[in-house]
C-alpha cells in the first residue's frame, strides 16, 4: 500500500495512508469486464484463461472462465455445428458473459466463436449494456494446433471420421482489430497471461 508523507506547518513527518489508492483497487477489484479469447481448436485458449484467472482470484478479483465445452454439455445441449447453432452458441455465451461481467465479475471466455458476425454481435452487446468488453486473438498456427490436437479433433477429422473441424474444412475468420493478439506458439502459457494481464492494466481493469 502507497503512503504519503504529510506536510505543512507542524507536520509530523509521519506517514499516512493513500486512501485514494486503496480504493481505486477496491474499484477495480468489482469492475467486472468480458475477456473473450478466440482462436482454433487447441490453440491453448483455454489453458491461457486459467492461468489468467488463477493470477485475478489471487489478487482477490471475482473470476469464472466460461469454458466451450461446458457451456455445449448444460447451456447449448442440442445444437448442432452448423453455421446458425454455432451463432445461437456464442450469443447464449455471450449473454452469460455479459451478465456476470455487467455484477462485477471478470468472464473470460475460451470460446472459438468462428464468425466474425457473431462476435461483433456480442461485443454490440456489450457495448449496448456499457459493460467492458475485450476480444483477445490466440493467434496458434493450424500446424501448432494439428501437432498438440488436445482433444484428437485433427486426427479424427484425418480419418474421416468428423467433418466440420473449424480452421480445416469448415471457416475460421480470424479478427482483422483485436484488442490482442497472442502469439502462444512463440511463449509460454505465463507469458501470454502476462500479456493479457497488461492489456487487463492498461485498461484500467486490475
Amino acid at each position: 500500500m502507497r503512503a504519503a508523507r504529510m506536510s505543512g506547518p507542524g507536520g509530523s513527518g509521519h506517514r499516512a495512508p493513500d486512501h485514494k489508492d486503496d480504493q481505486d483497487l477496491r474499484e477495480r477489484k468489482m469492475t467486472g469486464a468480458t475477456v473473450w479469447l478466440t482462436g482454433l481448436p487447441s490453440a491453448g485458449k483455454t489453458t491461457i484463461a486459467y492461468a489468467l484467472a488463477e493470477r485475478l482470484r489471487g489478487e482477490g478479483h471475482r473470476v469464472e472462465v466460461l469454458d466451450g465445452d461446458e457451456i455445449r454439455e448444460f447451456l447449448s445441449a442440442g445444437l448442432g455445428f452448423g453455421r446458425e447453432d454455432r451463432h445461437t452458441n456464442v450469443q447464449r455465451i455471450g449473454f452469460v458473459a455479459e451478465l456476470l461481467a455487467s455484477n462485477g465479475v471478470k468472464a473470460l471466455v475460451p470460446v472459438i466463436a468462428p464468425y466474425a458476425d457473431s462476435r461483433e454481435a456480442v461485443r454490440k452487446r456489450h457495448q449496448r449494456e456499457g459493460t467492458p468488453y475485450l476480444e483477445v486473438h490466440v493467434a496458434t498456427p493450424v500446424e501448432v494446433c494439428s501437432e498438440r490436437d488436445v482433444k484428437g479433433l485433427y486426427a479424427k477429422q484425418a480419418a474421416g471420421e468428423i467433418s466440420g473441424l473449424t480452421g480445416v474444412d469448415d471457416p475460421y475468420e480470424q479478427p482483422e482489430s483485436p484488442d490482442l493478439r497472442i502469439a502462444s506458439h512463440t511463449q509460454t502459457v505465463q507469458e501470454s497471461a502476462a500479456a493479457l494481464y497488461a492489456l487487463l492494466t492498461e485498461r484500467g481493469l486490475v
